[in-house]
């Protein structure tokens, strides 16, 4: 839950890099509460609920993935390439500083 708090905190960054973990359980609540919107929309016939929830993380979500693609080293455009974002996105990301920042994985060892 702290990674989906930390990517709502950093609502238009998009510079830097993000974990892999960031990204996946910021992916995984945002299913589940989407997931739970719906059905509550669905049986109330409050549908516009979920849109709304939709439209607020959608900037989140966009910038999350381009600053996974940034912790392989690549652009954030790569987020546009359908099936090669999704191979990039469980790739681990590059040890040690890369042209977008810090390995954030250094960084949270540090903060221990």
């Amino acid at each position: 839950m702290n990674y989906y708090v930390k990517v709502l905190q950093n609502y238009f960054n998009f510079n830097g890099r993000a974990r892999r973990s960031e990204f996946w359980y910021f992916t995984l609540f945002n299913v589940i509460i989407s997931f739970v919107l719906g059905l509550v929309g669905g049986f109330t016939g409050l549908s516009i609920i979920s849109t709304i929830y939709s439209l607020a993380v959608l900037a989140p979500s966009i910038a999350v993935a381009v600053r996974r693609m940034h912790d392989v080293g690549k652009s954030g455009w790569f987020v546009l390439i359908p099936i090669y974002n999704l191979v990039l996105a469980v790739t681990e990301g590059n040890k040690g500083t890369n042209e977008y920042g810090p390995d954030p994985k250094e960084s949270s060892a540090e903060a221990v």
